[in-house]
């Protein structure tokens, strides 16, 4: 592996840029107390791997908000995410609320609850993506393209208008609004049924 990284937010940034590296890194410093963690409370090596990678997805999220400032360290947040999804995935197989025997107060009982409430926004997040992609795929084109241009590829009105073959930047800002309209009312009537 390449050179390590020295501190948590060089790992953090890393992470965030999609390198390699830091995924590496952080798997090999923090894994195994999760999957320590984990057999000692019923699970296995697998179930440990599989939530290990989605406290990664969690992180990798957070790492690409830049308004996000992790007060904990990346090891901490990632046992805290990872004891959560284990005691939702009990909760979920048990059909019944599950227990927890712990000391109210303590660190890990704040950041858990702090923690639960970044996954259940992650969840939220991913849902609205969802419907927003079928919603992109129900206004047909030249919409989808039109919105896809000028949101995701960040072209300008210049570059729309020749694109697309509008007269001028106007008459495309025109069209993208019209477009945008009707995706708000497909998404938003999505949300609503």
């Amino acid at each position: 592996m390449q050179s390590q990284l020295h501190t948590e937010q060089q790992l953090l940034a890393a992470l965030a840029a999609g390198e390699r590296t830091a995924t590496g890194q952080i798997y090999q410093q923090h894994f195994h107390i999760v999957n320590g963690w984990l057999i000692k409370n019923g699970g296995s090596s697998a179930d440990a791997a599989d939530l290990f990678q989605e406290a990664m997805v969690v992180l990798f999220g957070k790492a690409q908000d830049e308004s996000f400032r992790l007060t904990c360290s990346i090891g901490t947040y990632l046992f805290a995410v990872s004891k959560h999804l284990w005691y939702k995935k009990l909760q979920k197989q048990s059909r019944g609320p599950i227990i927890l025997q712990k000391n109210i107060g303590t660190e890990e009982d704040e950041l858990e609850l702090a923690y639960e409430d970044d996954i259940n926004v992650h969840h939220e997040r991913e849902v609205h993506y969802e419907q927003l992609n079928i919603a992109l795929d129900q206004v047909g084109e030249p919409c989808r393209s039109l919105l896809k241009a000028f949101y995701h590829n960040d072209k300008s009105m210049n570059e729309i208008a020749a694109d697309f073959g509008y007269t001028n930047p106007d008459n495309a800002k025109t069209q993208k609004y019209k477009c945008l309209t009707r995706l708000r009312k497909l998404f938003y009537g999505m949300r609503t049924s």
